[in-house]
């Protein structure tokens, strides 16, 4: 059907499936947040808990979702009142426009920076970047009404993806993009390898602190790096669910989306970090946000051939930041949709113009700053943690394992009740708490 059809469409496969998951999963988090997170948690010490949790998330939280989608065909919105109506509990799915909403608010804030990353990419091919002040080139676009036209490009690119639908914009953009993001940090890492002391950079990257351990902050850190690193939020991975086949398997899709996901953050680790090193700037590790458009521009101006590795990594980063962006806004699209009847192209009309008007009066680093760190805290958790117990504790257990025993030769494992209902749910619960306590 058309992109104007009101019917919603389907992933072609388990490979579109899995890149479009993988795609929503990888984003400036993978980039930025996780080398800082090993500079400041104990270098390769943090990966044992952050490995932990990974395997726990995905096989309770990210199959949860999928097969929560899968089971119910639409958003959040409809999936929680499909599951209350097993219940006969009326009203209750308004409880849905939470993770609708969250994800909606979240998509808003991630386009001013992408609009970032785009004027970064320009900067790159012009060389601005490599000759003006990495401090003021950052300032200068963060201010409010400072990158208009960067932003505006950054939901042209997304939203035109979203008219196409789901097999003919969604998926073949993941299945492109996804594959270069991959080969382009490959090629990084090689150059990289190259540079002045980036052994020392391997060294601070793979020898243990084992006294991070110790410290309840780095297993608290590693559990909400695992948590976003999986885009766990109650919303697009149930909405890329919903147009999944029940021919597939969606613990061996979990698995997949995982490792892809591990192996971007390991990717973008000894990429920055040896780099970082390389050149005398380790500890701005632990300068955050700051890390990808201050620091590695300092970098790339003292590297051979700089500018070209400058338009490599900035293309990178939008390839892994559009495909993220792309699934934050289905989930409102595919609301507008299947709620209010209107079709493919309207919706995504209609969600565009909402996200241009916002985000350009949010449009100034330190008001993002603030509401992403809001809707991170107290939306994004929250939403994850109303559809965990939606499906595994509200459909019952018979339901969860007809769902996602679906396109499985083997059965569901006898452990899967004990790890969805209790220690998926609880961790989700700790991680809101933590995250509200801590801010």
């Amino acid at each position: 059907m058309s992109p104007n059809g009101t019917a919603k469409g389907k992933f072609s496969g388990k490979v579109g499936f899995v890149l479009a998951c993988v795609g929503s999963a990888v984003g400036m988090g993978n980039i930025w947040l996780f080398p800082y997170r090993l500079g400041q948690y104990g270098g390769s010490a943090f990966l044992i808990p952050f490995v932990i949790f990974m395997v726990i998330l995905g096989s309770s939280g990210v199959v949860g979702e999928i097969a929560f989608g899968r089971a119910m065909k639409t958003g959040p919105l409809g999936a929680f009142k499909k599951a209350l109506q097993t219940r006969n509990i009326k009203h209750g799915h308004y409880l849905g426009a939470i993770p609708l909403i969250g994800c909606l608010l979240i998509g808003i804030g991630y386009s001013v920076i992408v609009g970032w990353v785009i004027k970064f990419i320009g900067g790159s091919i012009t060389g601005s970047i490599l000759n003006e002040n990495s401090v003021e080139y950052f300032q200068n676009i963060t201010g409010s009404f400072s990158s208009v036209p960067w932003h505006i490009i950054a939901l042209l690119i997304t939203f035109i993806v979203m008219f196409f639908g789901v097999s003919g914009g969604i998926e073949k953009l993941n299945k492109i993009v996804m594959p270069a993001f991959f080969i382009m940090f490959l090629l990084l890492a090689v150059f990289v390898l190259f540079t002045p002391k980036a052994l020392e950079g391997y060294a601070y990257l793979f020898t243990p602190n084992w006294e991070c351990l110790a410290d309840p902050k780095t297993w608290i850190a590693a559990l909400g790096q695992a948590f976003f690193s999986l885009s766990l939020a109650g919303s697009g991975t149930i909405i890329y669910g919903s147009y999944l086949s029940d021919k597939e398997d969606v613990i061996s899709s979990a698995k997949n989306i995982c490792f892809f996901s591990f192996v971007a953050s390991i990717l973008a680790a000894i990429v920055i970090i040896p780099a970082v090193f390389s050149f005398g700037l380790e500890s701005e590790l632990k300068s955050g946000p700051p890390l990808m458009f201050i620091t590695m521009p300092m970098i790339f101006k003292l590297l051979p051939a700089g500018q070209f590795v400058a338009i490599i990594f900035f293309v990178a980063v939008l390839f892994a930041a559009i495909t993220s962006l792309v699934n934050l806004f289905e989930a409102p699209v595919e609301f507008f949709q299947s709620h209010l009847g209107l079709s493919r192209g309207k919706s995504v009309a209609v969600i565009g113009a909402i996200a241009t008007c916002v985000g350009v009066l949010i449009e100034n680093a330190e008001i993002v700053g603030i509401w992403m760190d809001i809707l991170s805290v107290y939306v994004v958790p929250l939403g994850a943690l109303l559809a965990g117990i939606m499906f595994f504790w509200v459909c019952g257990k018979k339901f969860v394992h007809e769902q996602v025993g679906l396109g499985r030769q083997k059965p569901v494992g006898k452990f899967f009740d004990f790890t969805t209902r209790y220690v998926f749910v609880g961790l989700i619960l700790i991680t809101y708490v933590v995250s509200i306590v801590f801010n």
